[in-house]
């Protein structure tokens, strides 16, 4: 029987007025990856660059910060854990002294459900010479408990530092958090829906997967032909085995967004429409091209996730191959969908992405991570793409990117959220992503000499004029 004081707390949970939700007002922000930030030589970090960018775009009018997902790993979508945060952005400057070992106790007793997996799986990593864990003897690949027991007495150092690691990161991050918070700018994330094979998840939860008894895909992900890849995409990441995901309630997959909702204030869930439908290529298959859709509980799912994590913090990125069942998903769900401007112009007067088809239930952008830069998008169309572009917003020139980014505050969606490159009008360049190619992305960051002293300002005016000022 629960005691007065546990059900005070669940009345008041339950009859409470639930939180109100980040866009329930018009808001504006900046996509940025903490990697790209200035500072530390190899990568950006969670100290004082971080806290000073905030400062910026709450200088600016922006109340909203969104990011890449923060988890280890050479791509943002590939990561190694999906709980870990990548100690690449934790700053060694910061956190020394008593702060380095108060509560640590506490935390990895708190975080020993996934904490210990990965702990373990990234020292074995390392004395495997990074090699993939399909490849590992096959005691450690198949996790027998002898070889466990063994491997975390010899690499006992190895599996305490990441431990630290770990530990370091929640301090810092909680400590931007607050930062943002006192500032009210909200921290917008992104939860990638696939998992990398290479991965403490996998290793550690082979269950939830489709795999062969050696550890490797049976299917993996990708995406058929679209706007980014002609040939589509083979992504390689091992597909989910749903029908047992679901006779457990979903709970590996709901834990994964509670873990991120306890960092954000937003979060975007990348490839919507992979739960309601994914491509399911054969692992032997070099091509995207010979896969299939295949149906997914996407909505057992969310029902799950908002049991738990409640409603009104998840984005859809229901970007590529959206067919009327993803439209009814995402709005069965009430859940935002994102709108591109440089998707807008192909001459078809019912595109979605032109600003006056969008709805106010969602997040517009000029582009995202995948995207060119606005200004390297406006170079490469041809004569007759520019003409549409500039009859639609009846000028004789468009100059880009400030075209696009006005059009992004009038939107009559709730959000719009600006990639830092168009902010500071950056060519190809600057480009973070290309879509289908694995060499010389996630690698701009940028300077805070190219930040020019009057854009706070002007971006201040603007947000006023299209009422996105929050605060």
């Amino acid at each position: 029987m629960p005691t007065k004081s546990q059900a005070d707390a669940d009345f008041y949970r339950q009859h409470s007025p639930p939180p109100i939700p980040p866009l329930s007002t018009r808001r504006a922000g900046v996509l940025l990856p903490v990697a790209s930030l200035p500072g530390a030589p190899a990568s950006g970090t969670l100290g004082a660059d971080a806290r000073r960018f905030v400062d910026f775009l709450a200088e600016s009018g922006f109340s909203v910060w969104q990011m890449l997902p923060i988890g280890p790993g050479e791509s943002p979508y590939h990561s190694r854990a999906t709980h870990a945060g990548d100690p690449r952005l934790l700053d060694p400057g910061e956190l020394v002294g008593d702060e380095e070992t108060e509560g640590y106790e506490a935390f990895c007793a708190a975080r020993r459900g996934w904490l210990e997996d990965y702990a373990l799986f990234t020292a074995l990593s390392e004395a495997q010479g990074g090699s993939v864990w399909c490849d590992w003897p096959e005691a450690l690949r198949d996790r027998e408990r002898t070889a466990l027991r063994k491997a975390r007495r010899v690499h006992a150092d190895a599996i305490e530092q990441v431990r630290r690691a770990q530990f370091r990161f929640e301090k810092q991050w909680k400590a931007l958090r607050d930062y943002a918070r006192a500032r009210a700018v909200l921290l917008f994330g992104d939860l990638p829906v696939f998992v990398s094979l290479n991965s403490a998840d996998v290793w550690a939860h082979r269950e939830y997967f489709r795999l062969k008894p050696d550890g490797r895909p049976a299917v993996v992900a990708g995406v058929p032909p679209d706007y980014f890849s002609a040939e589509g995409q083979r992504w390689g990441n091992p597909l989910y085995d749903w029908e047992r995901l679901e006779r457990d309630d979903f709970a590996w997959w709901v834990d994964r967004v509670a873990t991120q909702l306890a960092r954000f204030d937003l979060l975007r869930i990348d490839h919507f429409r992979g739960l309601q439908a994914c491509w399911e290529i054969p692992a032997d298959s070099p091509s995207a091209r010979h896969g299939r859709w295949v149906e997914v509980p996407g909505r057992e799912l969310f029902e799950a996730v908002h049991a738990r994590c409640g409603r009104g913090k998840l984005v859809a990125e229901d970007l590529g191959s959206i067919t009327p069942e993803v439209v009814a998903l995402r709005d069965s769900l009430d859940m935002p969908g994102m709108f591109i401007l440089q998707f807008a112009f192909d001459g078809g007067r019912d595109n979605p992405y032109l600003p006056h088809n969008h709805a106010r239930n969602a997040v517009v952008y000029t582009g995202t991570h995948d995207n060119d830069t606005t200004v390297g998008w406006w170079n490469g169309l041809d004569a007759e793409a520019r003409a549409r572009v500039c009859a639609y917003f009846d000028r004789d020139d468009a100059p880009m990117p400030v075209t696009l980014i006005r059009a992004s505050y009038a939107s009559v969606a709730q959000l719009s959220v600006i990639p830092m490159q168009d902010l500071l009008r950056l060519g190809s360049a600057a480009r973070l992503n290309t879509p289908g190619t694995a060499d010389g992305n996630w690698s701009w960051r940028f300077g805070w000499d190219q930040l020019p002293p009057e854009l706070a300002g002007s971006q201040r005016r603007l947000l006023s004029i299209y009422e996105r000022l929050a605060v």
